[in-house]
């Protein structure tokens, strides 16, 4: 036997080990629950014999008959509720085999090749990572799907990263893939299957019992039921961490012999794609998100991204040579609709955004980022930072031709000018910016607490999001693909949870993004700049077409320091009128 096929052994061995310790845990509990039982029928045979008779112990028959009466009654509760609660889902977007036939038959062969069953489907995430998720619970079957004894016996599904599809060529899937597909082999183990439904069990009693819409009544009995399934779970949660792990190490082993050279290669890939998808998401997807747009090409931006960070990172040359090869997302038959599906998951995962699309809620082009998104959040913060002045009382500036038409008397009115913004920082200093940012954090608050909640998937549900143990990771329903139109149909009742990107800003950084929107819509309006997209970096200002990099560095000395005199500079430099009113949304 080779080293590979020692090391495959030696990992299937111990999984099956730490199978067998979970499910030991699961006996445990049974036997637990039994023993008065077992107590109270020694008692009764004893009785009946006329061995065991007298008043003491008449009355020790009937307490430890109700005492096992009662136990039986709880743990039949207990495993009905492990037995019949709905785990958990990974979000999805849902591929079904007639819009990716060629991406199927790679799986297959490669299943194949590995001497291990192959996936029953395959499923795309917005993100960089790739697994395996058993599927076989009757509650996650498709409402029109027939229910068959043997469903508990199918082969888990192969969840693929989306961004892995765009960014990588289809030799390089194939070698990424080939230890996550090795895994169907261990899956397929009765020992290693059974723990792992009992585990998932355990976890989804936990979630139901953290539901919050219950009654007083269920609340208190759900509430034992989820006691003892956390019990449970923490007296197995090593044995099913370290049999994961031998799964994990037998299906390395086991794809040793798969594209093993070009793993290695492909892994840096991985790294590559997980650095670019995210900036793109925190730099780019992020700020059209909370302007109520989401990109509907999250995936083709991430090729665009890695590729702009090809030029820029020494490290990464010679990475852009393989755009020459065949994609992975040509295996799709329809990668637009696949890629748009994707990234309105992505912004429900990420932001929290509704399932469909709505007039707050609207796809948005690459090409028409900079002027729908870019634009419009420049001058939309500009516009807020006004109105926070206008409330602290602060006046604007009165210089000529500082003056636009709007009295209703008849006059004019002051127009938004830069200069207002600056003299008011730059004159009281550190105390004007801290009243400033409270005024800036406050009203943002303010905006998102008057902004209503995402609609749920599926009308009249009120279903509660499922919550998180420390076993496993619990998740919410499904989103899935209509392939069968042009339409994108989400399925599922559950809201989905919301995985914030990056902590909430502080006042400070919403102070700086203000003053910095305050600055580009000045050097849009007087001075011929142009909103514009970095791929890596998100909204750019640009001037003569170039990227102006050199904005921040004013701006901190604005807002940290009270000191205007370099922004003032830097204006100067570039032909920014800052005495000029802009135009506001």
């Amino acid at each position: 036997m080779s080293d590979s096929g020692v090391g495959e052994e030696i990992g299937a061995q111990g999984a099956r080990a730490r199978a067998l310790a979970v499910l030991r845990v699961r006996s445990r509990a049974a036997a637990v629950a039994l023993l008065p039982a077992a107590a109270a029928v020694v008692l009764l045979v004893g009785g009946a014999t006329g061995r065991l008779t007298g008043g003491s112990w008449d009355a020790a028959r009937w307490a430890v008959t109700g005492v096992a009466v009662a136990v039986l009654l709880c743990a039949a509760a207990v495993a009905a509720v492990i037995t019949r609660a709905r785990p958990a889902l990974s979000p999805t977007v849902e591929i079904a085999e007639r819009s990716a036939p060629d991406l199927y038959r790679l799986v297959r062969d490669l299943a194949d090749r590995l001497n291990v069953p192959a996936p029953s489907s395959i499923a795309l995430t917005p993100d960089c990572d790739s697994w395996l998720e058993d599927r076989t619970h009757p509650a996650h079957a498709p409402a029109d799907a027939p229910r068959t004894a043997g469903a508990s016996s199918a082969a888990p599904v192969l969840v693929i990263g989306s961004p892995f599809l765009w960014w990588m060529r289809v030799a390089e899937l194939r070698a990424v893939l080939a230890p996550v597909v090795a895994g169907t082999g261990p899956a397929a183990h009765p020992d290693i299957a059974a723990a792992r439904r009992f585990v998932r069990g355990l976890d989804a009693a936990v979630a139901l019992a953290g539901r919050r819409d219950l009654g007083l009544i269920r609340r208190a009995a759900l509430g034992l039921v989820g006691r003892i399934a956390r019990l449970m779970l923490r007296a197995c949660a090593e044995h099913a961490a370290l049999m994961e792990r031998g799964v994990a190490s037998a299906a390395s082993e086991r794809a040793q012999g798969v594209d093993y050279g070009l793993r290695i290669v492909a892994q840096e890939q991985v790294g590559l794609a997980y650095a670019g998808w995210d900036r793109l998401l925190t730099r780019v997807a992020l700020p059209a998100w909370r302007m109520g747009r989401w990109p509907s090409r999250l995936d083709v931006g991430v090729v665009s991204a890695l590729t702009e960070l090809s030029r820029r990172d020494r490290l990464a040359e010679g990475f852009t040579s393989r755009l020459g090869e065949r994609p992975a997302c040509d295996l799709l038959e329809e990668p637009g609709a696949v890629d748009e599906a994707a990234s309105l998951l992505a912004a429900r995962l990420f932001h929290g955004g509704p399932a469909v699309s709505g007039p707050d809620w609207s796809p948005v082009d690459w090409q028409q980022y900079p002027e729908e998104v870019v634009d419009r959040k420049w001058r939309t913060e500009a516009a807020r930072l006004h109105r926070v002045l206008d409330d602290m009382g602060v006046r604007r500036s009165a210089r000529p031709g500082d003056w636009t038409p709007g009295d209703p008397a008849g006059g004019a009115v002051p127009g938004p000018t830069l200069d207002r913004v600056m003299a008011h920082l730059a004159g009281q200093g550190e105390e004007a910016g801290d009243r400033l940012a409270a005024g800036i954090s406050a009203e943002v608050a303010r905006e998102e607490a008057e902004t209503p909640p995402p609609a749920s998937d599926t009308p009249g549900s009120n279903t509660p999001p499922s919550t998180t143990t420390d076993a496993t990771a619990t998740t919410s329903a499904p989103a899935t693909l209509d392939t069968t139109g042009d339409a994108l149909a989400l399925r599922g009742t559950d809201p989905l949870p919301l995985f914030p990107l990056m902590p909430p800003r502080t006042g400070r950084e919403l102070l700086a993004d203000h003053v910095t929107a305050m600055v580009c819509c000045a050097a849009v309006d007087t001075a011929g700049a142009a909103p514009g997209l970095d791929w890596l970096d998100g909204p750019a200002l640009l001037m003569d077409g170039k990227r102006r990099t050199d904005l921040a560095g004013g701006v901190l000395s604005l807002v940290e320091d009270g000191d205007g005199e370099p922004l003032r500079m830097w204006l100067a430099s570039t032909g920014v009128r800052p005495e000029k009113p802009v135009r506001l949304v």
